[in-house]
């Protein structure tokens, strides 16, 4: 390790590797530490670096960079201010491997937040196909303490030009958010950059209500269908129940004694076991089906006994065929809401019968009541004027 004055003269002149070895180091003779490394098959160029000691005493190196990017001046000025930060505790060497360990979005989402994930939440599909929509083609390559908060905020209102609903975007800038915080709660990164980007926060609760005579025409068009999935419609339609609780009910979970359908947590969005009460016209649904005694499943695809597992397509010919073609699936469950609310049956009684953990997801229903409570003044008045005329 020849020490040579490095200097502007050296660095245009002195690159050179001598022809019996593959690589020297040209020290600096001030003995700051820095020196030059020159490789054989690159001549005339080299690479800055800073030798020095850790606080536990060993020797430990730093690239500085390389001389065709940054003069001998700007390399001397680098290599005194990272011996000032050694000098205040801080081990340049030790936070380079570190940055060097941080993974790609990429690598970390399809190697630990999917997994992880998968055992976790039950929509974790949703987050593998916005991963590979558009996630990973904008930030994929991008290590995770590369990620910044101005990058994701752009990305945010991006998706909201390119025709997105607002609701969606946020979706998009949650999944972000929360793979990071498992990042950080992981210790792969100190802080979550996204945590405090702002989400649209739109409301995107649009009611698709069915009037009277829509429901009816939807129920004459259910019953002149065949098949399993017009059962399905209906029995959504006459309990309130998610798509998926009614697809995965099996028959011992139906309790005709109590009239009621045991919801278990597996399968409660909520993680929570739930009844629902059977009414008779759900009751009249489970009577039809031929399941009983012959499946474990409730709703089947084929006599072989196989658990449905989707009914959209039928779905989307009998609401076109019914004339709602604006109703989803998940609007039958705002539908029977209604008809509890309407019916005077209170939130608390809407909560509890469609499993909602949060009394504020119920209070979209209470507009609902408007008709039942003039009802209940209407009454108020009707016997204040019996009083007033029986005391006359």
């Amino acid at each position: 390790m020849p020490a040579k004055i490095l200097g502007e003269n050296f660095i245009r002149e002195g690159l050179v590797c001598p022809p019996d070895k593959l690589q020297i180091e040209y020290t600096d003779a001030d003995r700051t530490g820095l020196y030059i490394e020159v490789r054989a098959t690159s001549p005339g160029q080299g690479t800055y670096w800073w030798r020095f000691k850790n606080a536990s005493g060993k020797t430990a190196r730093v690239k500085v960079g390389r001389t065709g990017d940054i003069s001998i001046r700007d390399a001397k000025a680098k290599v005194k201010t990272l011996r000032a930060q050694l000098q205040l505790g801080s081990d340049p060497a030790a936070e380079r491997r570190e940055m060097k360990q941080v993974v790609t979005w990429n690598t970390f989402f399809d190697e630990s937040y999917l997994p992880h994930v998968k055992q976790h939440k039950r929509s974790w599909r949703n987050d593998e196909e916005m991963h590979r929509l558009r996630i990973a083609k904008r930030f994929g390559d991008l290590k995770l303490d590369q990620i910044r908060k101005k990058e994701a905020q752009q990305f945010h209102a991006e998706l909201k030009e390119e025709g997105l609903a607002p609701a969606t975007c946020d979706h998009y800038l949650k999944l972000i958010r929360q793979a990071l915080n498992l990042a950080v709660e992981w210790e792969l990164i100190k802080v979550n950059p996204v945590a405090k980007v702002r989400l649209y926060h739109a409301e995107n609760r649009e009611e698709r209500l069915m009037s009277e005579e829509e429901v009816q025409r939807l129920l004459d068009v259910l019953d002149r269908h065949t098949g399993t999935a017009p059962n399905v419609i209906k029995f959504l339609l006459f309990t309130g129940a998610r798509v998926n609780e009614a697809l995965h009910a099996r028959w011992s979970d139906i309790d005709r004694t109590q009239r009621n359908w045991v919801i278990q947590a597996t399968n409660s969005k909520s993680k929570r076991r739930r009844a629902i009460p059977l009414n008779d016209a759900a009751l009249e649904v489970l009577d039809s089906l031929w399941t009983k005694g012959r499946s474990e499943w409730l709703f089947t695809s084929s006599r072989g006994g196989d658990r449905m597992t989707t009914i959209n397509k039928v779905w989307q010919r009998i609401r076109v065929q019914a004339g709602i073609p604006h109703v989803r699936l998940h609007d039958l469950r705002h539908q029977f809401a209604s008809f509890l609310v309407n019916s005077g049956r209170t939130l608390y009684e809407v909560q509890a019968i469609l499993g909602h953990s949060d009394a504020t997801v119920t209070q979209r229903y209470a507009h609902l009541s408007t008709k039942t409570l003039l009802d209940a003044a209407n009454a108020a008045s009707d016997n204040v004027k019996s009083a007033m005329e029986s005391n006359r």
